[in-house]
């Protein structure tokens, strides 16, 4: 989840149709989206690979979303051992059988593994981390290419495919980018480029390819370009961070997604993040957007909920998320961006885990 968020109160109109099963056809390629691959065209009729999270039949769709990086580490710098995924994977299969990754360059690669060798009942909605590869005008003109960025996309979507093709029993899906369309973000793509980055995904394996956003993207008529791109939506849907209180945490979350699946009613619409932090900032962003109050008890309270809601009505739903990460926000222990998880950094539980039990 980005560490800025914006608080919108229009709601979008209905967008997106419904699409043909016939059989794939390309449409013509069009102008080149991006330096990092030729052109991939859009299959037309689009024939939609359906998300399935099941094991044997059995549901799995109350998911959890996984960082690794432990304290002193972080994305680029150190990572985590084998040892620590193992025990991270061991203390997460006890209560989730599907998890989401944000990336496929680093610690993945060693994560499937030990879901393979442990034999561990898990399956995978793998990630790809993209990055802006440009710099843009308000008119849309690109003023500066940023040539690294580029290179080190190209390195996550190699990575990604040759671990679905290395781990088909257990990746089930793949997310090409987090959070790269929404106004606020700080690594906005531009669209052509993710456009086309899903399309080669698509193109060059046979999971169902989706990309995750916030709500207040996929609740806009714009979103309409990438969601005909894809075969199921992931929305993040934070009721914190979006003026709520835990009285209304649950009411607006299930509003949320209902706004988001009636904006898109030719897809199934999955929550990629939604949770209840246990501490943040009274100042600056935080103090101003988040109006509930975070805690132990209230993220055990919202969670109970969440879980019950998402099991009742069969909403596919990645908790946000296993472990609190030190690495991220600013340098305040206090910033909420470090304080998401079921875990705390040391793996000892908090109290929404006896919730999960």
């Amino acid at each position: 989840m980005s560490v800025r968020f914006r608080l919108f109160i229009a709601f979008a109109l209905l967008c997106a149709a419904g699409e043909s099963h016939a059989a794939p056809r390309p449409d013509p390629v069009p102008a080149r989206a991006s330096g990092l691959a030729p052109t991939f065209a859009r299959q037309t009729p689009f024939v939609i690979r359906h998300f399935e999270p099941f094991i044997g039949g059995r549901w799995i769709g109350n998911a959890i979303a996984y960082g690794p990086y432990r304290d002193e580490q972080r994305p680029g710098g150190p990572s985590p051992t084998r040892a620590e995924l193992r025990q991270d994977l061991l203390l997460m299969s006890k209560h989730w059988s599907l998890l989401r990754l944000y990336g496929s360059v680093g610690p993945p690669d060693s994560i499937l593994a030990i879901i393979r060798e442990d034999r561990l009942e898990m399956k995978a909605m793998l990630g790809i981390w993209l990055a802006p590869e440009a710099r843009q005008d308000r008119a849309g003109n690109i003023v500066e290419r940023f040539p690294e960025a580029g290179a080190a996309n190209r390195l996550e979507i190699e990575a990604a495919i040759r671990l679905a093709a290395a781990y088909p029993e257990i990746v089930i899906a793949v997310g090409v980018g987090n959070e790269t369309q929404v106004s606020w973000s700080s690594h906005r793509v531009r669209t052509p480029v993710l456009v086309n980055c899903v399309r080669e995904v698509r193109a060059r394996t046979g999971l169902p390819v989706t990309t995750a956003d916030d709500l207040h993207y996929w609740n806009r008529p714009e979103s309409r370009t990438v969601a005909r791109e894809v075969d199921f939506i992931v929305t993040h849907i934070h009721p914190l961070w979006n003026g709520r209180t835990l009285e209304d945490a649950m009411g607006w979350t299930r509003r949320s997604f209902a706004e988001v699946r009636a904006c898109h009613p030719g897809r199934a619409v999955v929550i990629g993040e939604t949770g209840w932090a246990t501490r943040k900032l009274d100042q600056g962003e935080q103090g101003r957007l988040i109006q509930g109050r975070p805690g132990e008890e209230e993220q055990a309270v919202f969670c109970d909920a969440l879980t019950a809601w998402a099991r009742s009505d069969s909403v596919a739903t990645f908790l946000f998320e296993a472990f609190d990460e030190n690495w991220k926000g600013g340098p305040d222990p206090g910033d909420v961006e470090k304080h998401w998880g079921i875990f705390r950094a040391d793996r000892t539980p908090k109290k929404a885990l006896d919730r999960l039990e």
